[in-house]
């Protein structure tokens, strides 16, 4: 009888004694989250008055220079008509250019191509929005300067068709956009942000 009662106790007691104590796991929503990321710093964009003005100017420059460069590519020439030839073997007049005697003739018939390129590298930017990229606006120069090329080997007198005066002038239109165009039109036709992606199971 003493017996039971004694093993009575010791179990009561040991069902009372404490286990060793056990780390509480941390969960993951309680770590302390890192700190955001401050977003970055939106790029100020010009006021719709001042872009509305720098279109106007570009418009105003670019008939001026549809003017002059009617003017300088359409007018007959009949005093050289005998010494014009058509060329469609892109590097042949630019040869011919280099291999003249004075290096001030040279660069006057290239420096003069090439400066003929260069507002529509700055201004088509401007004037057609969707004109972003390097290749647009070279396949517009060049669409432009073939037309011009075109007329002038098939109706004006004394001029004739030059496959390197387009390449010229695609190369000056090429100088211009990476100087100025490509700046002015992320200026006046800003791009719009992208729209988040809708969060996953949302309705």
């Amino acid at each position: 009888m003493a017996r039971a009662v004694l093993r009575r106790r010791t179990s009561h007691s040991s069902a009372k004694k404490p286990g060793p104590p056990t780390k509480k796991s941390r969960s993951p929503d309680t770590k302390s989250a890192p700190a955001a990321s401050a977003p970055p710093s939106k790029r100020r964009q010009l006021p719709f008055v001042v872009r509305l003005l720098v279109m106007l100017v570009a418009f105003a420059a670019m008939v001026a220079f549809a003017a002059a460069l009617a003017r300088i590519t359409l007018q007959p020439s009949p005093a050289s008509e005998a010494l014009t030839h058509s060329n469609l073997h892109p590097g042949r007049s630019l040869r011919a250019y280099l291999d003249q005697p004075e290096l001030r003739d040279a660069f006057r018939q290239i420096g003069g191509n090439l400066a003929l390129g260069i507002p529509f590298g700055v201004l088509l930017p401007v004037l057609v929005p969707k004109a972003r990229g390097i290749l647009r606006v070279l396949l517009l120069t060049a669409a432009a300067m073939l037309l011009v090329e075109l007329v002038q080997g098939a109706l004006i007198t004394g001029r004739a068709f030059d496959i390197d005066d387009v390449i010229l002038n695609t190369s000056g239109a090429l100088i211009g956009y990476l100087l100025l165009g490509r700046r002015l039109n992320r200026a006046v036709h800003p791009r719009k942000p992208r729209g988040k992606g809708t969060e996953a199971g949302s309705n």
